[in-house]
């Protein structure tokens, strides 16, 4: 999965995505356990894709926090300025 489409992708869908992609890694661990898996490869993609949303989360919430606490440094700057 590429990150564009991940981005397209609501948070919703995202939070969905991971839940199915860590079951079925889940599944692919355990085959590869029982030594029935057909393509071992296919765990290191989705470990990656796991970690692709899981990134874009973070920084979404790090955007998301930043103007938050510059709007917070700025009210505490003024509240000085005035003492």
């Amino acid at each position: 999965m590429k990150m564009q489409d991940i981005k397209e992708l609501s948070e919703k869908e995202r939070g969905e995505k991971i839940g199915d992609l860590r079951e079925e890694y889940f599944n692919l661990k355990f085959q590869l356990a029982m030594g029935k898996i057909e393509n071992p490869g296919r765990l290191k993609y989705m470990r990656r894709d796991i970690a692709r949303i899981l990134t874009l989360q973070s920084n979404q919430l790090e955007t998301e926090a930043k103007p938050a606490e510059a709007k917070k440094e700025q009210e505490s700057k003024k509240a000085t300025d005035k003492k």
